[in-house]
């Protein structure tokens, strides 16, 4: 599995991508923190969305003392932006501000 394949697989869950918007809004979070957010999952449950989220490298850790910390890594959805999303939209937006420009020469 390439790495845009694992960075589509681990957004296409709603729970890991709630767990991304936790780390987006507080990064650093513990395990046991992101878990108090989901009460109706358990423990075991929130670290196999986090082993995924690892794996597609949009979550990295760093343990401090006897805690492992979690931290969003933006970078892979900013990759499938770019590759994947902006390439569509630029003739798109380019196309829309030419006939901009066109109506805007008749009147």
């Amino acid at each position: 599995m390439d790495d845009d394949d694992r960075v589509f697989k681990a957004l296409a869950d709603p729970t890991r991508r709630f767990l991304l918007d936790l780390l987006f809004a507080r990064d650093g979070r513990t395990l046991s923190e992101l878990e108090g957010q989901r009460p109706d999952m358990t423990r075991f449950g929130v670290m196999k969305h986090l082993k995924v989220l690892e794996e597609a490298n949009l979550v990295v850790t760093r343990r401090r003392g006897r805690e492992k910390l979690h931290f969003l890594n933006a970078v892979p959805i900013r990759q499938v932006h770019d590759r994947w999303i902006d390439k569509y939209t630029t003739d798109h937006a380019r196309a829309l501000l030419d006939l901009k420009h066109a109506l805007e020469d008749d009147e």
